[in-house]
């Protein structure tokens, strides 16, 4: 099964390294020296890691054969793919690669059926599930913990627990204010 691990950046320096956009949760292991990588496009690759480090809060690589800033420069946005075992599992008893996740059932801890994930969308602060619900329009649900409750692989579906207003338009509106109480002054005229 193939994997998008990264999407290289802008060139870095004048000797052909690259940034990347990590997109996966083991770097370490997808991104290290060595590794051999499938590219989008394919005929950008295949990319072989000859150095990595990090700089400035940013993952810097460089690939094999790739010695200039303008030969760095012309990977820009390209994806690189790795080659995953489809049964190998993510390290942390709780984490999941999105091959996994993708295709789920969601369900509300009642039962009641809310969609498919369709995708799986990774923004800095958290991962978004992109859920199709059955008329066709689509849901996002922030994948965290007090959310979503449990992910269920063996009967493919995930147990969420949503917030009022998440998953439809009626969301509870809470005020400070008591109905039909109205404050000192107010709406009386002045003698």
């Amino acid at each position: 099964m193939q994997l998008v691990v990264a999407r290289i950046g802008r060139a870095h320096g004048i000797k052909g390294e690259v940034t990347v956009e990590v997109r996966t949760d083991e770097p370490e292991l997808r991104l290290g020296p060595g590794a051999v990588l499938l590219t989008d496009p394919a005929s950008a690759g295949p990319l072989t890691i000859e150095t990595g480090r990090v700089h400035s809060g940013r993952l810097l690589l460089r690939f094999e054969g790739v010695r200039d800033r303008n030969a760095a420069e012309a990977l820009r946005n390209v994806l690189l793919i790795a080659e995953v075992d489809p049964t190998e599992m993510p390290e942390e008893e709780d984490e999941y690669y999105d091959h996994q996740l993708i295709d789920l059932d969601v369900v509300l801890t009642d039962g009641t059926e809310i969609g498919r994930i369709t995708e799986i969308s990774h923004l800095p602060s958290q991962d978004l599930f992109i859920v199709e619900r059955p008329d066709g329009t689509e849901l996002m649900i922030p994948f965290v913990e007090e959310i979503v409750t449990e992910i269920d692989l063996e009967e493919q579906r995930a147990v969420i627990d949503p917030p009022p207003g998440l998953i439809d338009d009626r969301a509870e509106i809470v005020s400070s204010r008591d109905d039909g109480v109205s404050s000192e002054g107010e709406g009386e005229e002045s003698a």
